[in-house]
């Protein structure tokens, strides 16, 4: 039999990219308009004011050019402003600052107060901005979308991000401003470590992102359900690059009673298909909740690894074996999640940070561990051999071999004579001894019993 081999094709980086930086009032469309040059929903859509808070980020290629940019939808800046607000406006105007263009997105028909005001406070960066007319379903709309040019920006196209119309006209005006001149494309040399992170709300998620990239990335509150979308942010540590995923909080299905926040937890959900390991954050001081088994069920599922991360570890007692008692009292909610690792962490603080990160690793590793079929097979044999299965005359079987059948996640199968006879306690045994005998020691293993008439030892010749 010959042994399946995984071939990676090394993925392209960019350095250098230009970046273009949608700004404007809530519910204009900024969201709309990045699903629409993405071409597909990475931003959360909605009717209500302010849905989007954090930047949300994605690489996109316009038609007529050569190379990606690095497009941003920023939140939107209100004029009556609370605490929440003046946040989301500090981060939006520093990604316009720093963008190479900025795309000032604008309603056809309506121009609020708020319009005027961020026409006015735009007009230091007038020699990078494209006033945007969104919302021109027709070209009737024109003649009112016209009343924008009072503002005196060069560059002006209407547009509708919903329909699509005049996006062409869009993307051509954005490719003859902006420079590639400074682009490097790299092929990374080893695949990025993916890390979803998960937990219910005000759990500390947004607070381990921002410390381990070194920056306020996310916004951070005590308000729970501060983080609506997806954020990324990559970054390096001890050689190894990470891509850390910030996920919204999940809560209880009765608890999501608005639309914005349905969609956030769908988003978090299919988030687990981009992530390599999950890191669920717990708060230590409240203990476990029901929401964090149903993550837990998504991640293994999936067959991503799983690290149980008790956060805010630093409000905890100084009693012995408080850890102890409190790793005890977790594997025995979560019953068949021995394997997975627990740690103590203080995001706020960065205790337990470096600790965190070495056992990302691990699990990537582990999950990216190939194993000889020749090895596989014998280390089967000598499980056999240590611990033949139980059978009675009327229900024999042979177990004749084995193949890894899959990495990232872990998958092996097994070819029995009558498969369908083997006990869920042998399986079990079996799994356990593959992660504890062939380095798969901290993540979940898919293991599937098939007939076969082969006899064992025709795998060795």
């Amino acid at each position: 039999m010959n042994e399946e081999t995984r071939i990676d094709t090394p993925r392209i980086r960019w350095s250098g990219l230009p970046t273009i930086a949608i700004a404007g009032r809530p519910n204009v469309g900024k969201s709309t308009l990045f699903n629409r040059l993405l071409h597909s929903r990475r931003a959360i859509v909605d009717p209500t004011p302010g849905v989007t808070r954090d930047p949300i980020e994605g690489e996109w290629t316009p038609d007529g050019a050569d190379m990606p940019v690095m497009i941003v939808d920023t939140g939107g800046l209100k004029i009556d402003r609370d605490d929440m607000d003046e946040r989301v406006a500090k981060k939006s105007w520093e990604r316009i600052s720093s963008a190479d263009l900025v795309l000032f997105l604008v309603d056809a028909v309506n121009i609020t107060p708020e319009d005027e005001e961020f026409a006015s406070m735009l007009r230091r960066y007038s020699n990078k901005t494209i006033v945007v007319v969104n919302k021109a379903d027709s070209p009737e709309r024109d003649a009112r979308a016209w009343a924008h040019a009072s503002w005196g920006y060069k560059d002006m196209v209407f547009v509708s991000a919903e329909h699509g119309r005049n996006i062409d006209e869009l993307e051509a005006l954005i490719v003859s401003k902006l420079d590639w001149s400074n682009t490097i494309q790299e092929n990374d040399a080893h695949e990025d470590v993916r890390v979803a992170i998960m937990g219910k709300p005000n759990v500390g998620k947004s607070t381990l992102l921002n410390r381990l990239i070194g920056s306020d990335r996310s916004i951070v509150s005590d308000m729970p359900g501060t983080t609506r979308d997806v954020v990324e942010a990559r970054f390096e540590w001890k050689g190894r690059a990470f891509t850390i995923l910030d996920t919204a909080g999940m809560r209880r299905k009765a608890k999501v009673t608005e639309d914005v926040e349905y969609y956030s937890v769908n988003r978090s959900i299919k988030t687990l298909d981009r992530a390599d390991v999950v890191v669920l954050m717990i708060d230590a001081t409240e203990g476990l909740s029901d929401q964090d088994k149903k993550i837990v069920k998504l991640a293994t599922d999936k067959g991503r690894g799983v690290i149980f991360a008790l956060n805010k570890w630093d409000q905890m007692p100084t009693i012995k074996n408080t850890f102890e008692a409190s790793k005890d009292k977790l594997q025995y909610f979560f019953m068949q999640m021995a394997y997975a690792p627990v740690l103590p962490l203080s995001a706020k603080d960065g205790e337990g940070v470096d600790k965190l990160l070495k056992t990302i690793v691990e699990l990537f590793d582990q999950l990216n561990t190939k194993i000889e079929t020749s090895r596989l097979n014998k280390a089967v044999h000598d499980w056999i051999d240590s611990s033949p299965p139980p059978a009675s005359p009327r229900a024999r079987f042979k177990l004749r071999y084995a193949v890894q059948t899959g990495v990232n996640p872990i998958s092996f199968a097994i070819f029995a004579t009558r498969p369908e006879l083997v006990a869920e306690s042998y399986k079990s045994y079996l799994k356990n001894k593959i992660r504890s005998d062939l380095g798969f020691k901290n993540v979940p293993i898919e293991l599937e019993l098939r007939a076969s008439r082969k006899r064992f030892e025709d795998l060795e010749k």
